[in-house]
């Protein structure tokens, strides 16, 4: 046996020949088991000791861009210097720099999309959408790898300045039916998001849906909306509509089915003017007052009873301005058919071809399959089925999530494609993402994502979460089982149907009965089990598990706890610990996510921006362990032991259920609580325990083993 010189290293004592040091590392001193890197060199988590320390990649070369009408698509060539690497990552920053003045430049807003997406690139182009025009933007491409994170410099990026040229108008967002007789319909519509000028007049389209789309009329509207007349009794028509300003015309809107009265058929005037009053943007709240009024005293005068759309009213007069779109329940529709008619698009079955039956839903089968609509490419989609022998209220359930899902539209939601209702089975057609749930995909890929990726995911569900906020809309079941993935690594908020789980069903330990109905608890506010007061603070609570979730590569919170148990941690102020390698910043955000008064929690708008900040500077994830500037809530193991009543090694194995581990301890002569205090994950894993879930579980132990050491003092909230 004998010490390897200086420059040589091997990684366990015994007759083993030395190993020179590996590029760009160094062993100063004699019998080293590993080489340290150089300076301004790293070796990521993935990498072993006998790995060639790397750096940072240079910054992209010979970025250029091509306008296409409001989009920007940018190429660029790879850095010159991968750090002598093969994995090389790209993140766009976004900047509108003002023309013509001095000053700052600030970040794009959500409004502008980036496909494939904005963080954790592959290829070295994106195509940028939803530019305004006439607008000086600075994109910043930053060339990243798996050690920039390590590194305390900034990532090496390449800016180019992109000055956009008048737009057409972008899309009309939606359309609103008026009223109807069995001859002729009335329709409004908002202006466009971004009209690019001024619009002049609109030209709405439209046919009988039961006919050759090119069989279709034209109307023109200089304002926005319009009456269709010489139509035919009981028949369903779509509409399109797009926006005209000096530029030309922009794109048409989606396709929107309104049905005309049957003959004799009476249509309910109050009840069909509602959608003009929520969805114009004619006038401004005087006339949405003055309408209001008018409508509530015909309804008076008439002594009509009072329906949910009177509810929906005084509700949007109450929290939103005009013109402001936001989430209307579908169950104040009196008739539900109505409500999928408004929001969900109907296929026609024949466009649809189920190719494999990938999972079970609550009410049938999760389909993968294909879509070719008429005159278009055909592409994949995921398909839920309505299995056979359903009740009318299964079917107004089952498309309830339609009615819910058709009216988001954000890049970090699920899209709805549309549903099949006239014919068997039943069927609602969403996009498919191609890696499935986030828990299961994060758990087949423990320890393969850079920070920068992990926390690139959980920007895009917040992302999606501030859209849904924002649209007045309370999620309920945020989870990592409810965020799909798609090939691009892209998350999508999805599975909008918790507000109908609200029955009993004890067979589902996820979900656990609480006041007369059923709610995830390990995910779920201490308000909304205790009073059953889901708000959008009680989804920032869930996010905050969500993003627990992602750095634990898909552990179950609170691990084999009860959901009782859980239940009475969280009154007691516990919080889950800190992931292993999870940075101190994240954990803080998470600790800010469970605030017990959920005043106090944050927004999901300032979720984004935090998030934000952490991609735009790296060397802020470095920092990991329980240690912050200001105090946290006590940390929570799975199986938290007493302490006090433990006085050995091998008891506190026991107590934690890791007794098949005693000898591995013993072995390593750690046998009292003062030297198993100062291990770390490293130290875990090089006594032989090999198994991810036991090494957490041990880890978050050791964690609250250094609070009763007083190593760690938790500061009472």
């Amino acid at each position: 046996m004998y010490s390897c010189p200086t420059g040589s290293f091997k990684a366990y004592v015994g007759d083993a020949t030395c190993r020179l040091c590996p590029a760009h590392s160094h062993a100063p001193v004699p019998g080293s088991s590993e080489c340290a890197c150089q300076s301004r060199y790293y070796r990521s988590a993935s990498d072993t000791s006998d790995t060639p320390c790397t750096g940072t990649p240079s910054a992209p070369r010979d970025v250029s861009y091509e306008i296409i009408g409001s989009n920007v698509l940018l190429t660029w060539r790879l850095p010159k210097d991968l750090g002598g690497r093969k994995d090389v990552f790209f993140n766009i920053i976004c900047k509108v720099c003002p023309t013509g003045s001095p000053g700052p430049c600030v970040r794009c807003g959500d409004s502008v999309q980036f496909e494939p997406r904005q963080v954790g690139l592959t290829e070295s182009r994106v195509q940028v959408s939803n530019l305004l025009a006439r607008v000086q933007y600075t994109f910043e491409i930053q060339a990243v790898n798996l050690v920039t994170e390590l590194s305390p410099e900034a990532p090496q990026y390449a800016a180019i300045n992109v000055s956009t040229s008048q737009s057409v108008p972008s899309a009309v967002p939606m359309m609103h039916q008026v009223s109807r007789t069995a001859n002729s319909i009335t329709l409004s519509w908002p202006q466009p998001d971004q009209p690019n000028g001024v619009i002049l007049d609109y030209l709405l389209r439209y046919f009988d849906k039961a006919e050759d789309e090119d069989n279709s009329f034209t109307i023109t509207s200089e304002t926005n909306m319009a009456t269709i007349s010489n139509l035919s009794p009981g028949k369903i028509y779509a509409f399109q509509v797009r926006a005209r300003t000096a530029v030309g015309y922009g794109p048409y809107s989606g396709k929107m089915y309104f049905q005309t009265l049957v003959g004799g058929e009476r249509s309910e005037m109050v009840q069909d003017r509602l959608p003009l009053i929520v969805g114009s943007a004619l006038g401004g709240l005087a006339f949405l007052v003055i309408a209001a009024i008018a409508i509530l005293a015909i309804i008076f005068k008439s002594k009509r009873r009072e329906t949910p759309y009177t509810d929906r009213l005084q509700q949007y007069i109450s929290t939103r301005g005009l013109g402001v779109k936001y989430y209307i329940d579908p169950s104040t529709y009196e008739d539900p058919n109505e409500a999928i008619r408004e929001f969900a698009k109907e296929i026609d079955v024949s466009f649809v071809k189920i190719e494999e039956v990938i999972g079970s839903g609550e009410f049938g089968e999760v389909c993968f399959g294909r879509l070719k609509p008429p005159g278009k490419r055909e592409y994949t989609v995921a398909i839920k089925t309505l299995k056979s022998g359903y009740t009318d209220e299964q079917r107004r359930e089952f498309l309830s999530e339609a009615s819910i899902m058709g009216q988001f539209e954000h890049p970090n939601v699920i899209r709805l494609e549309g549903v099949v209702t006239k014919s068997r089975p039943v069927m609602i057609v969403t996009e498919f993402m191609e890696n499935g749930s986030l828990d299961s995909f994060l758990r087949q890929r423990e320890g393969q994502f850079s920070m920068l990726q992990l926390v690139g995911m959980q920007r895009g569900i917040a992302a999606g979460m501030r859209y849904l906020s924002d649209m007045n809309y309370v999620h309920r079941d945020l989870a990592a089982r409810n965020i799909l993935v798609n090939s691009n690594l892209v998350c999508k908020v999805s599975d909008f149907g918790l507000s109908r789980f609200l029955e009993d069903d004890a067979s589902n330990p996820t979900y656990t009965g609480a006041l007369g109905g059923k709610i995830p608890i390990r995910w779920t506010a201490p308000e909304a089990i205790q009073y059953r007061k889901f708000t959008s603070s009680s989804d920032v609570w869930s996010y905050g598990i969500v993003m627990w979730e992602v750095m634990s590569y898909g552990e179950r919170p609170y691990w084999d706890m009860s959901n009782q148990d859980v239940i009475n941690a969280i009154d007691q102020d516990y919080r889950l610990p800190p992931p292993p390698d999870c940075p101190t910043v994240l954990h803080l955000l998470m600790l800010d996510c469970w605030q017990k008064e959920r005043v106090q929690r944050p927004k999901f708008e300032q979720i984004v921006s935090a998030l934000d900040k952490m991609i735009r500077k790296p060397s802020a994830l470095k920092a990991t362990g329980t240690g912050s500037s200001r105090p946290s809530q006590p940390l929570l193991s799975n199986s938290p032991p007493d302490f006090p009543s433990l006085t050995s090694a091998h008891e506190w194995l026991d107590a934690i259920k890791m007794g098949r581990y005693k000898e591995n301890f013993d072995q390593a002569g750690l046998t009292t609580f003062d030297v198993i205090s100062r291990m770390t994950l490293e130290d875990i894993q090089r006594i032989g325990i090999t198994l991810v879930g036991h090494q957490k579980k041990i880890l978050n132990s050791i964690q609250l083993m250094r609070v009763h050491l007083n190593q760690l003092e938790p500061v009472e909230v």
